[in-house]
């Protein structure tokens, strides 16, 4: 068993941030499913929002964000984010995080500002079309030289360790098991604090834009510990991901949007501004039913977006990452359309917490994406999600400062059942249930949704559950089976979010009941 002051499962944004500013404080153990660099962080292309314009303000990105939300956002959580979102952006920048800059007409430099979908003013800071890259890689420089983080990659979290005896705030965590892949054995972290900084669960989708480990693994880890989630139905498709065989889950940045690009029937005709008088620049949720829309009706495989009206030199200058993968393909963007299609994109839902990220469980938190703060409410504005990880991994990283003292470490934890580790060639089931769990979710759960088609959906996952929950406690543990058995629990949870929903906003629309309610509660699930 290893010891350590704070555990933080997941190494993007919030992860990494979050180490950070408690490494002067205490030792922190980061675990990483793959390297260090992997997650979603590193594929983020747009930006990162924030008030650094004069003629912006913190009411209007609030508006902005409250708006995009369409009516179920806390907005007591949208505005603490939208305030810190300066100081935390000042703090990106003294790690060493190279946004863009430009010069102003009195040949000052100032950071560029670009302009997203549901933004009204310039207010996103960028790195070229490389954001999230530029974050990951220099938060990664700033963790492997401090003495005080310790990184554990190829490690997969299995489960929380909680002590079932309620104290007078609650269940306590004390820990958890992990799966080191390399040894191919199950270890025990003990921690006087543990953060899930796991990321969302679109891989639970056919088509999806997130990396491989997006297999909501805090999510389902925090539900079985006891902790409430809310909003799982609303999962946020990304209206331009490339369609692509040689280059699959490849992101086309809204960005690109904001500085002029134009959706396009294969004709060649513009349809957005038949769906909303923002046409390009509508909220993604409107953007993504619109293509799907069109798909359909014309019997399309996709659409395309079209930026080549605009100089060479600006088009390579902005989007030189999308410039190059694209030509590697044999599309000149600079010259032609991108074909394009929904994908996958964001959990706006998740692990409930407080403004400190804190969960229900004592010595528990969740930051960033894996996390339910309130800020996104039915659909998460561009822009908004590395400013989440961001503002509440520093929110929390003074809370556990404050409560290091007071929580000591306990050395003895259960031993992982070692039968549950023995060898299988069953494989080939888990490569099955995977795809299947992935396909109907596509049909059944993705942009457009009935009552009929979530209720098929349930059926199915039971049944996959009950082969897993069999298989896991007879067979070898895997990566994939790990990933899978959290994506199933992450399903059954969408699924039963969707179902209490009876009706249609943001990112959820369903054909039973297409109409908007009075009610404009989140949908919190509690065991």
């Amino acid at each position: 068993m290893t010891l350590t002051d704070v555990a933080v499962i997941g190494s993007g944004a919030a992860g990494l941030t979050l180490a950070l500013s408690l490494a002067n404080y205490c030792k922190v153990t980061v675990l990483s499913k793959g390297p260090l660099s992997e997650g979603s962080t590193l594929y983020a292309q747009g930006g990162i929002a924030a008030v650094f314009d004069k003629n912006d303000s913190i009411e209007s990105h609030v508006e902005d964000t409250l708006d995009a939300g369409a009516g179920l956002c806390d907005k007591a959580a949208v505005h603490y984010t939208a305030s810190h979102a300066r100081e935390c952006m000042q703090w990106l920048i003294d790690q060493g995080v190279p946004f863009d800059m430009e010069k102003n007409s009195a040949g000052l430099e100032r950071y560029h500002l670009t302009r997203e979908g549901g933004h009204s003013h310039r207010r996103i800071l960028h790195a070229a079309d490389a954001t999230g890259k530029a974050v990951q890689m220099t938060l990664i420089e700033q963790v492997k030289q401090h003495a005080n983080i310790t990184i554990l990659e190829k490690h997969n979290a299995i489960d929380l360790i909680t002590d079932k005896k309620l104290s007078r705030d609650g269940t306590h965590c004390h820990g958890l098991y992990m799966w080191n892949r390399e040894l191919e054995q199950v270890e025990i972290l003990s921690a006087r604090f543990i953060a899930l900084a796991t990321g969302g669960a679109s891989k639970v989708y056919l088509y999806t834009s997130n990396p491989d480990i997006a297999s909501g693994d805090g999510i389902a880890m925090a539900w079985r510990a006891g902790c409430r989630v809310a909003n799982m139905e609303f999962n946020q498709f990304h209206p331009t991901s490339l369609y692509h065989p040689e280059l699959q889950n490849f992101l086309i940045t809204e960005a690109m949007r904001g500085e002029g690009a134009l959706l396009k029937r294969p004709d060649g005709t513009r349809f957005m501004p038949d769906f909303d008088e923002r046409a390009e620049l509508a909220p993604r949720d409107i953007v993504a039913r619109a293509i799907d829309f069109e798909m359909k009706k014309l019997g399309a495989n996709c659409v395309y977006l079209d930026i080549s009206h605009k100089d060479k030199n600006f088009i390579i200058d902005h989007f030189p990452t999308i410039y190059a993968k694209c030509l590697s393909v044999g599309i000149d963007i600079t010259k032609e359309a991108i074909p394009v299609v929904p994908a996958a994109h964001y959990t706006c839902g998740g692990v409930i917490t407080d403004f400190n990220g804190k969960t229900d469980l004592d010595n528990l938190y969740a930051i960033g994406e894996v996390a339910y703060t309130g800020l996104h409410g039915a659909n998460r504005m561009a822009s908004n999600s590395l400013l989440e990880c961001i503002v509440f991994a520093h929110a929390a990283a003074k809370d556990i400062i404050a409560k290091l003292n007071d929580t000591p470490v306990r050395a003895k934890i259960p031993d992982w059942d070692e039968s549950r580790v023995c060898n299988s060639d069953e494989e080939v089931v888990i490569t099955h249930n995977w795809h299947e769990l992935r396909l109907f979710m596509w049909d059944y759960v993705g942009i457009v949704r009935s009552t009929k088609r979530l209720e098929r959906a349930l059926r199915r996952v039971e049944l996959l559950q009950q082969e897993i929950n069999e298989y896991y406690a007879n067979f070898r543990v895997s990566n994939n089976l790990l990933e899978l058995r959290n994506l199933v629990q992450v399903a059954e949870l969408i699924i039963r979010c969707a179902l209490e929903r009876k009706e249609s906003r943001g990112l959820h629309f369903t054909l039973d009941f297409p109409n908007l309610s009075a009610d404009t509660k989140p949908t919190i699930l509690s065991h």
